[in-house]
């Protein structure tokens, strides 16, 4: 199965992105599509091997859309100024065809001041008011400036559907024509006792207020794509490298894998790499949200995109192009923001049937009222009204545009957020569970305590921890590096290792110098068999310290005891205190000993440890977790880690949030991820959760509430009891701001904070 994303043009509404979903879902080998109205953007899962890319968007070709596929590596500086071309184009397209309609229509509601108020102004020509001139200003407005209606209606009639171009296409031609058959014909409707009124006003004033509409929807949704903007922005232009033992600066786009970079103070990292040479501190909250300047010294990583503040320094390029930390974060909010929420579904509905079901009222409200007052002209008023009012757009950009919005906006803290209904259900949280080496501790423990059990007599120490040493250069094991740190600091050796086997969740094991060596958990090596007892006190002493006991056996004999401790991230406290004030449940999930675990779980205030839990099993600790709520649901739960052992318990829960600064396969596996390690992003992700949901209902709610009120308002409801009939030029204002009223809350998320 292979997923792409496809640029969509053509959409002027949500049920043409319904059309198009229907369109692409039907084809044989998709698997799933995912059209976003507010993102302009389809994502689209299908068989590579049943359908091609270009067959998918022949189909979206022949509906009257135009599809093309995004670059995968995430937009480039390029792409974005061709984007921002085409933004412009259009924009000035919407402008020239809205002051052509402003003036048009502004002569003609002067000229129809007198009927539309029963009073003679004298300041308005006579010869404004010949309905053949009126026709002559009114056509350009029609059929030029109201061009792209009648494209878009036309291509909806072609699959055999209706958007919301249909309803403005019927509204404006219904009184268009009529105006039309009364300027031609005006004795035909004099001889039958009626006005021969013409509604030219209507139709331009109505066309040129739903352009203005259009134009501030277009501003404002650019507004909401402005933070992936902000991030392609912080990519440099260029790159200075040593070549041929020269220094040339190259464009970014040039740099290669092992080029060795030169950066100098203020200036931008262009690419991510390892600092080979020099001192300095690099600004990194652009990308990490990390508010303070990160110490960078040899062996250090940096970031493209990060700024340089104090020293110069050389570094090797490690990830250019699409494997950047940058090109990653681009794509991950790129694909966050043109995915759908579970709460859109209820819009989606509506939006299927909405179009279809507003011609039916426009024609049932002409009926009854052509068949109540025998007036043409009074039955045409409301039904143009009812069909102008309508807005299906307000209903397609409630919640994309808010995801949008919010998706962007955890970007900015530091927080990749990969799908809207992630970001949806992180506000419905109950129980959060956080892995303890590396996320709730620096993840870089050292070794404190070393014995023996012959002391130190001739060299044993040293020769003990060569073995150790020697073994557990082969595991990535944040406890193992401790251990390989602490030889190096002594300046002890290592050999050669063969047959090695990591055994998950209690230890390694290998062949070092023709000894059998295995160092691990207590309960492990007395699961071998090997008698403990000697250091037993000493275990439990160093356990209830908080430290990480491991055990070495030397050929099937007890030799060494290790203390190692993990100091806790400066945040953690603060952290698990947010979340209980939050009203989560807090549980702490480690392979660690359970003294250990618990030692470090009351210096933070977490309420449950599951201690000594192999990596196979944390998954289904965190299923169990699941299964403990008393209602039909089960409990939302979030597990938050950051290694490879972690990523089954991050597949499995509800809402994995993988630490940033740890493996790449545990963010692969996690819904969020905070780019940092600051634990705080949590909260930020579960305030930013509940500040997004919010505001799509209110969306949702403003969208259902003005379609429903305001339907009826134009069909005449008030007729009977008020004598008011709405205008069909206030229903056409009306429709143009409800759409850009609800993107504008939506904006609102721009001022998110989480403190």
């Amino acid at each position: 199965m292979n997923t792409s994303r496809l640029k969509l043009k053509g959409m002027s509404c949500a049920s043409c992105a319904s059309s198009i979903e229907k369109i692409i879902s039907s084809l044989p080998g998709v698997k799933e599509c995912a059209v976003n109205f507010g993102a302009q953007q389809a994502t689209v899962k299908y068989n590579s091997q049943k359908i091609e890319l270009k067959q998918i968007q022949s189909a979206v070709d022949a509906a009257g859309f135009k599809a093309y596929p995004l670059n995968k590596e995430g937009m480039t500086i390029g792409e974005d100024d061709k984007e921002k071309a085409v933004r412009k184009a259009q924009e000035r397209d919407l402008i020239l065809k809205l002051v052509v309609g402003s003036i048009i229509s502004i002569i003609l509601v002067v000229a129809c001041l007198p009927m539309m108020t029963g009073l003679e102004f004298s300041f308005i020509p006579r010869w404004l008011h010949n309905p053949w001139l009126q026709l002559i200003l009114t056509t350009p407005v029609q059929f030029w400036c109201g061009y792209g209606f009648y494209i878009g209606s036309c291509n909806a009639l072609k699959r055999q559907t209706a958007t919301m171009d249909t309803l403005i296409t019927l509204g404006t031609s219904a009184a268009f024509l009529y105006s039309l058959v009364v300027t031609v014909f005006p004795d035909f409707f004099v001889e039958r006792g009626l006005r021969a009124e013409v509604y030219y006003e209507t139709s331009a004033v109505v066309i040129t207020l739903i352009l203005l509409g259009r134009l501030f929807e277009h501003r404002a949704k650019g507004k909401t794509s402005a933070a992936i903007r902000k991030l392609i922005g912080l990519q440099p232009r260029n790159a200075r490298v040593i070549r041929n033992g020269r220094e040339i600066d190259i464009l970014i786009q040039e740099v290669q894998l092992d080029d060795v970079v030169i950066v100098r103070p203020g200036e931008k990292i262009p690419v991510d790499g390892e600092v080979i040479e020099g001192n300095s501190t690099v600004d990194e909250a652009m990308v990490t949200g990390e508010s303070l300047p990160v110490k960078k010294q040899p062996g250090d990583e940096v970031i493209g995109a990060t700024i340089n503040k104090t020293g110069s320094f050389k570094f090797k390029a490690t990830r250019i192009g699409k494997d950047t930390v940058l090109a990653q974060i681009v794509r991950l909010v790129q694909e966050a923001q043109g995915s759908k929420a579970p709460i859109q579904r209820i819009a989606d509905r509506v939006t299927a049937w909405f179009v279809p079901g507003i011609i039916a009222i426009a024609i049932a409200t002409f009926i009854i009222w052509l068949y109540g007052t025998r007036n043409i002209t009074l039955a045409l008023i409301p039904t143009v009204s009812v069909l102008i009012i309508a807005c299906p757009c307000a209903l397609g950009l409630a919640t994309p545009t808010s995801i949008m919005v919010g998706t962007g906006k955890g970007a900015e803290n530091g927080i990749l957020i990969k799908g809207a209904e992630s970001l949806e259900l992180a506000h419905k949280i109950q129980t959060i569970v956080l892995d303890k080496t590396g996320t709730l501790t620096e993840g870089k423990p050292t070794v404190t305590n070393f014995i023996t059990v012959n002391g130190t007599a001739n060299g044993n120490e040293l020769k003990i921890l060569s073995l150790a040493a020697s073994l557990e250069r082969n595991s990535e094991h944040p406890l193992a590096e401790a251990v390989v740190r602490y030889a190096q600091s002594q300046e002890v050796g290592v050999k050669n290792v063969r047959d090695f086997v990591a055994v998950p969740g209690s230890g390694v094991q290998g062949f070092v110098l023709d000894h059998f060596v295995q160092i691990g958990t207590l309960r492990w090596l007395e699961s071998e068999g090997i008698d403990t007892q000697m250091f037993l006190l000493q275990n439990n002493t160093w356990s209830n310290e908080g430290k990480s006991v491991i055990w070495l056996a030397v050929d099937g004999k007890i030799e060494a005891l290790m203390g190692i401790t993990d100091t806790l991230k400066s945040t953690s406290k603060e952290a698990v205190r947010m979340l209980h004030k939050l009203g989560l449940e807090v549980v702490m999930l480690t392979g660690d000993n359970r003294p250990t675990a618990e030692a470090i779980a009351r210096e933070v205030g977490i309420d449950r440890v599951f201690a000594e839990v192999r990596p196979d099993r944390k998954a289904e600790q965190v299923k169990t977790l699941q299964k403990e709520s008393s209602k039909k649901e089960h409990k939302i739960v979030a597990m938050v880690g950051d290694g490879i052992n972690d990523a089954p318990a991050l597949a499995q829960a509800d809402v994995g949030i993988a630490i940033g600064t740890g493996t790449d396969v545990a963010i692969a596996a996690s819904d969020i991820t905070l780019i940092s390690g600051d634990l705080q992003g949590i909260i930020t992700a579960i305030k930013l959760s509940h500040a997004t949901v919010g505001n799509i209902r209110q969306n949702l709610f403003f969208a259902f509430f003005y379609n429903i009120l305001g339907i009826p308002v134009a069909a005449g409801i008030l007729f009977p009891l008020f004598g008011w009939l709405l205008n069909p030029i206030i229903a056409g204002g009306g429709m143009a701001f409800s759409s850009v009223s609800v993107v504008t809350n939506a904006l609102r998320l721009r001022n998110f904070k989480a403190y």
